[in-house]
This record gives C-alpha cells, sequence and structure tokens, in this order.
C-alpha cells in the first residue's frame, strides 16, 4: 500500500499527493495506491493490516527544499523516527509521526513501513509545488517503483 498524504491547496503540503498520482499507473498489480489529509488516526485505520507501507509526506527540518529523507519504520524502529520534529511542518493536526506513534503504543503498525519526507519550502494558500520539491517528485517515485519491486 502506497499512502500520499498532504493537503494539494497548500503548495509543497501537496507534495505526497503529488507522488501517489505520479505512482498511480506505475506501481504493480495489488498495490493500493491512496491519498490521505494525514490526520494520524486516519492513517492508522488506512494502513490497517497491511503488510508494507509506503507513506510519503512533506517536511520540514532545515534542510534545503527538494531534500529527500527515507525511513524504515516497525515496532521496533517506530521511536527512531524523528516524530516531534520535521513532520509537524506540515498543515495537519495529528500528523503521520504521531500517527506511527500511536499505532505503535496500539500495535497497530503495519509488519513494514517505509516514510519519505520531501522537504517542503511553501507551506501557504495555493497549488503549485516549488520547483525543488517537483524535482523530487520523480525521484521519490523511482525510489518507491524500486521499493515495490524488492518487496514483491
Amino acid at each position: 500500500m502506497i499512502i500520499g498524504i498532504g493537503n494539494e491547496f497548500r503548495h509543497d503540503d501537496g507534495v505526497g499527493i503529488a507522488v501517489a498520482r505520479a505512482l498511480r499507473s506505475q506501481v504493480p498489480e495489488g498495490v493500493a495506491v491512496l491519498e490521505r489529509g494525514g490526520e494520524g488516526t486516519d492513517l492508522i485505520a488506512a494502513w490497517s493490516g497491511a503488510d508494507l507501507v509506503i507513506a510519503i509526506d512533506a517536511v520540514s527540518s532545515g534542510e534545503p527544499a527538494g531534500t529527500i529523507h527515507r525511513y524504515q519504520v516497525d515496532a521496533v524502529s517506530a521511536d527512531s523516527l524523528p516524530t516531534a520534529g520535521i513532520f509537524r511542518g506540515t498543515s495537519h493536526q495529528i500528523g503521520l509521526g504521531e500517527g506511527i506513534a500511536l499505532g505503535k503504543l496500539l500495535g497497530m503498525l503495519p509488519t513494514r513501513m517505509i516514510v519519505y519526507g520531501i522537504e517542503g519550502q511553501t507551506y501557504g494558500d495555493g497549488v503549485a509545488l516549488s520547483p525543488a520539491v517537483q524535482h523530487a517528485v520523480g525521484d521519490v517515485v523511482s525510489r518507491i517503483l524500486v521499493d515495490c519491486q524488492s518487496a514483491s
């Protein structure tokens, strides 16, 4: 399962949605591609029962726009995801990082999870991704296709 997270009407916060849409026609048969706004409990419900989930969201850690972060998450490594840091830069209420922490606490994480965070630049009202973030979309799509191949 692939989950693109964000708000496409807040510039770079929509990067997860853009990646999901770019992947939809390219993923192997049987791979679900979802778009979600990013509320943590909605994400837990979406990934419930999945073996492998790849989530994509905008982040804000101070790195240059377009920087790609990749994390492997499972029940053991979930604590290593910077939940209190980079994922709070989005416009979500309880976001992906907190959803992962809550999922771990409730025993509701997927067997395996890969999280891509793409460093954003602009989060105000509007629909266009900044150039560096738009460029990162293609790179993340390529990486996720490799992740899908190695998982099968």
